[in-house]
């Protein structure tokens, strides 16, 4: 699979090809964007990471339809309609969407003014890579989930299904087998790693504090710094979240709770005891919050715009929200890193939080994100 745009062309044979080859140059020109212009041989169509039918006039339904067949043989995706509207295009591709969805396949227009459809075939672009980059991605689940994690199941034939990753069971006392000592167990999960083949894990950490007396926070905070995604609690539906996060956006995501809530402001304090080192300026180390033992982290991120995401774990809905990061804590009474964030849509706290969440575990990111999260969940 080629990670480039490629644009195919429709054009009716009534039209002078010389005019609209000068129209599809400006046209083309004007959005700014880098692209394999194939024209009307469709022999590939399918085999890039974001293909794109250009209708370059009206009187194209027609041939459309005879390409149908073949375009769906080679590609499941949806149609993703280019049109300046000169010479009737915008017509014709509302003609061509009507009967796509007739027969419910899925489609859109990309129409308007040269911003809107860079900024439009952007986000398709990144949301199709990522798509790409999740397929046949592995993820370890190191021991159960844990016990409280009473709705935080998975359904792994919907996941392979529809992200094409593949989740693997891990028994917990593999990796106990790995620990030499207290102080190994990044190493330990470096060894599961490799052995599975994996490119992230959630692991059933609480475990350690009986075992091997320590935590796997800053295994944890480390690993997903290197590039892995590392989640806690055995909470797959974290994990996979995470993961869309990394495949999508390139950044790890900090997994917390929120350890209150202020309906009237639209505040959360989001909390946990680890978080990516590479999301943060700087960090301190203390116990781990519940059980005073081991190591628990105390990072401090950059303030500043955010998103607040978590996918379910049957992929049958999803949860996003932009805000801003107003200040990091450090209150003794809870887990240690700690971040006050305040939702744009203050009502999410009570029409979301409050009334129908998607269990504890959310997942913070730097920036605001939701567009292209959307964008990818939208079309799985």
């Amino acid at each position: 699979m080629k990670q480039t745009i490629a644009i195919y062309t429709l054009t009716s044979e009534l039209h002078d090809e010389k005019a609209v080859e000068g129209v599809t140059r400006a046209f083309l020109t004007s959005l700014g964007i880098r692209y394999e212009l194939k024209g009307g041989d469709y022999s590939d169509y399918g085999s890039h990471a974001l293909n794109l039918i250009y209708v370059r006039t009206g009187g194209t339904e027609g041939i459309f339809r005879r390409l149908l067949p073949e375009l769906q043989a080679r590609s499941r995706r949806p149609f993703y309609l280019l049109t300046s509207g000169k010479s009737n295009s915008l017509a014709a591709s509302m003609e061509i969407l009507s009967y796509l969805r007739q027969h419910d396949i899925n489609g859109e227009i990309i129409h308007g003014s040269s911003d809107y459809i860079a900024h439009r075939i952007g986000l398709l672009e990144k949301a199709e890579k990522a798509r790409l980059t999740l397929c046949d991605k592995r993820l370890g689940i190191i021991g159960k989930p844990s016990d409280w994690l009473i709705s935080s199941d998975s359904d792994k034939e919907k996941v392979r299904d529809l992200l094409g990753i593949e989740l693997v069971d891990i028994p917990m006392q593999e990796l106990l087998d790995e620990i030499t000592d207290s102080e190994k167990i990044y190493e330990a999960l470096k060894t599961i790693i490799d052995r599975h083949q994996l490119q992230g894990f959630t692991l059933r950490c609480f475990d350690l504090l009986t075992t091997v007396k320590n935590t796997g926070c800053m295994a944890l905070a480390r690993l997903n710094a290197d590039g892995y995604v590392a989640g806690c609690e055995g909470d797959v539906p974290a994990m996979l979240s995470m993961m869309i996060v990394r495949s999508l956006l390139g950044v790890s995501g900090f997994q917390a709770n929120p350890a209150s809530i202020n309906p009237e402001t639209g505040q959360i304090i989001f909390a946990h005891c680890t978080i990516p080192l590479d999301m943060v300026e700087r960090y301190e180390t203390d116990t781990h919050f519940e059980s005073g033992i081991g190591v628990g982290i105390r990072g401090y991120m950059k303030e500043g715009p955010v998103t607040i995401f978590k996918v379910a774990g049957d992929l049958s809905r999803h949860f996003i929200a932009e805000g801003a990061l107003l200040r990091n804590e450090a209150k003794p009474d809870l887990c240690r890193t700690q971040q006050v964030i305040e939702l744009a849509d203050k009502s999410l706290t009570t029409n979301y939080f409050l009334t129908n969440p998607i269990g504890n575990h959310h997942i913070v990111m730097p920036g605001h994100c939701k567009d292209v999260i959307e964008q990818l969940l939208n079309t799985i």
